[in-house]
This record gives C-alpha cells, sequence and structure tokens, in this order.
C-alpha cells in the first residue's frame, strides 16, 4: 500500500466504489497473504457477497490458525447511565426518558464477586458520558476494584486524555474500547446532536491516545446502520491497520455491534445491516487482519453468534446484563439496548464444548 496519511485513508474508504468490483477482483484479494485497503473493499462488496462460500473457508482457515479453537468469554458491567449527550440511536442519550443510576463502590464490588463466581475473569467496566455523574477519579476506582477481583478488566467510557489513560492503565485497566459509531463525519453530525460525544475529532483520535498511554490493547467498532456499513467497515479497517503501525506491540480487536432497539428511545436505523451481511463483514475483517479478536455481542442470537465462531468470531459475552448492575441483584438503571441472547455463562460455555470449541476464561497473566 502506498504510503498516505491517516485521514487520507479514511477519506479513500469512505469514497471507495463497492460496486465497481467485480468477482475476478474478489478471487484475487481473497489469494494475497497481505491485503490492501482496496482487498477489504473488495471482500466487502456486493460482489463478495455473492459467494461467501469461499470467504467462509478462508476465514475459518486463518481464525483457526491465529486462535485454535479457543474463544475468550467476557462480561459487561454497567457502572452508571447518566449521560449528556443527544444521540439519535442510543438508549442512555440525554433525550431518552429512562430510569437512570449509579452504582457506588460496595455496588461494583457486589458485581464483581458475582461475577468472579460464575468463572469470568474478564470484565469490560461501561458508562454514559457524563463527568459530572460518573467522572475519571470514580471510573478509576471502579477498575481497580475491578483488577483486585479479575483478571482481565476493560473499560468503555467516553473518551479520555493521555493522562487519563495513564490513570486508567495505573488502576488495572488492559484494554480500551472506543467505538467512532460512524466514520462518515457528516452523518456522525447528523446522530450526536449535542455534547461532548459531538466532537469527532476527539473522539476518533482516542484509541491512539489511549495506546499512548501504555494501556495494552484497544477495541474498534462501528455501529452497524447508522449508515453505510460497507465504508464504515472498510474506515474501521484501516484505522485498526493505522493503529497496528503505529505501536505493533499493541492488541488490536473489533467488535460489530448492529443497531438494537432501546427503552425509551426511537432507534435511528438508516441502513439495516442483515445476518448475511454482518457475516460476511465479520469473515472480511478476519482475513484482512487474522491476528485480530473479533467480539460478537448478546445483540445477536444464540444461533447466529455459536456458528460465526470458528469463522471469525473469537470472543463472545456471557451472562450478559445491560443495564447498571444486575449481576448481584436488581438493577440500578435501565438497559442501554435490548439484547437477543439471554444464555448465562454455563450455557455458552456447552454451546461452545458441543461445537469443539474450547471457553476461555483468561488468556492473560499480568505481572
Amino acid at each position: 500500500m502506498p504510503h498516505i496519511s491517516f485521514q487520507e485513508a479514511i477519506d479513500a474508504a469512505l469514497a471507495f466504489d463497492f460496486q465497481a468490483v467485480g468477482s475476478r477482483q474478489v478471487a484475487r484479494s481473497l489469494e494475497r497473504e497481505t491485503l490492501s485497503l482496496e482487498d477489504l473493499g473488495a471482500l466487502l462488496s456486493p460482489a463478495a457477497a455473492e459467494n461467501l462460500e469461499d470467504l467462509a473457508a478462508r476465514s475459518r482457515d486463518l481464525t483457526l490458525r491465529h486462535f485454535g479453537l479457543n474463544v475468550t468469554l467476557f462480561t459487561p458491567l454497567y457502572l452508571a447511565n447518566h449521560c449528556v449527550n443527544h444521540c439519535l440511536y442510543c438508549g442512555f442519550s440525554a433525550l431518552g426518558d429512562i430510569r437512570r443510576g449509579a452504582l457506588t463502590e460496595s455496588d461494583v464490588d457486589q458485581e464483581l464477586a458475582a461475577i468472579e463466581v460464575t468463572g469470568l475473569e474478564d470484565v469490560l467496566l461501561l458508562t454514559g458520558d457524563s463527568r459530572a455523574r460518573s467522572g475519571p477519579e470514580y471510573i478509576f476506582r471502579c477498575a481497580a476494584l475491578a483488577a483486585k477481583r479479575l483478571k482481565k478488566v476493560g473499560l468503555e467510557v467516553y473518551p479520555l486524555s493521555i493522562r487519563e489513560y495513564s490513570r486508567a492503565r495505573d488502576a488495572g485497566v488492559d484494554y480500551v474500547c472506543v467505538y467512532q459509531e460512524t466514520y462518515e463525519p457528516n452523518l456522525y453530525a447528523h446522530v450526536h446532536l449535542k455534547g461532548p460525544k459531538r466532537n469527532y475529532a476527539w473522539r476518533l483520535a482516542a484509541p491512539e491516545r489511549a495506546l499512548a498511554a501504555g494501556v495494552r490493547g484497544v477495541g474498534l467498532g462501528a455501529l452497524l446502520g447508522l449508515g453505510d456499513f460497507r465504508r464504515d467497515v472498510l474506515a474501521l479497517g484501516w484505522h485498526a491497520l493505522y493503529l497496528s503501525r503505529l505501536h505493533p506491540q499493541a492488541e488490536i480487536s473489533f467488535s460489530v455491534p448492529r443497531l438494537r432497539p432501546a427503552p425509551g428511545h426511537v432507534v435511528f436505523q438508516q441502513s439495516p445491516v442483515s445476518e448475511a451481511e454482518l457475516a460476511q463483514i465479520i469473515m472480511a475483517l478476519r482475513i484482512f487482519m487474522p491476528w485480530a479478536g473479533i467480539s460478537l455481542s448478546t445483540r445477536e442470537r444464540p444461533f447466529f453468534r455459536d456458528h460465526l465462531v470458528g469463522l471469525g468470531a473469537t470472543r463472545l459475552s456471557a451472562g450478559v446484563r445491560t443495564s447498571v448492575g444486575g449481576h448481584s441483584g436488581p438493577d440500578h438503571g435501565e438497559e442501554q439496548f435490548f439484547k437477543s441472547d439471554p444464555r448465562n455463562v454455563p450455557q455458552v460455555c456447552q454451546a461452545l464444548a458441543q461445537m469443539g470449541f474450547q471457553a476461555v476464561f483468561n488468556d492473560y497473566i499480568r505481572l
């Protein structure tokens, strides 16, 4: 790939002509050991969708080569759902009339204890966007509590500064997830009406700040259905490749959430994404970046999640609550979205075992 700047690559992804891709270009891209931005575009094209079997065969081979039969399990823990952003698609939006709440540190420890009993050792801590109601110091204290009980701690909160990400790392955070939602600037402005999340550039640079601060890994994603999913995923792939070149030691992973209905708010859905299209996305990302983890959340139904394991997905959530708390008792606030897979940890482990896969609770030892 010729040397181009990060922004030039994002612009190229958003301008890519997917309709111009033919079956021969798809075949050539599938044969390449290292894919370019154009190759990823080819694998995301309608032409590639005509023959998903070839993508599945290549994706299955690469997944087994890099991850074997291992599937990592984790669970989210929502600390708070207070939010000041006016977003047209999110259940936590300040526009929504929902029951708000936040966990005390004592509540957090009880939740972590309940998660620990399930055998899970990987937790993702989440909040809405409100520095007044769930500020960085509160988040760092919760992360430290999680690091005392569990082996791996992730953070999915509002974008932080480099100094704040350093504090998060020192508190025990292993990875940070920041999803751009959409890489199209005009659409981004359209769906983020008000609040700090409206700052496209600050959010876009957050994963790079986290890695610069010494956080071990980052998770990237786009909210599929907000705009043209092909353009967003092509930009997402380049974003990941850019970060991996800038920080070769970093663990890069993808998340591929589709829009889901949420309580108290009308979901904005411009471009619905089918299960077949989501499968194509996962397989294309696997072929493009074979070593990257790919998470599949409980937004998707059990049958789909189970059958995408081995075809690209390497990380599943289990025993999920999308409300504030709820692992150790009644929740403290309403859900962010309605989930499609209600299975607990033993049920997910059993399903994986029946398919010949091994549920992994931790893949990292903190020294």
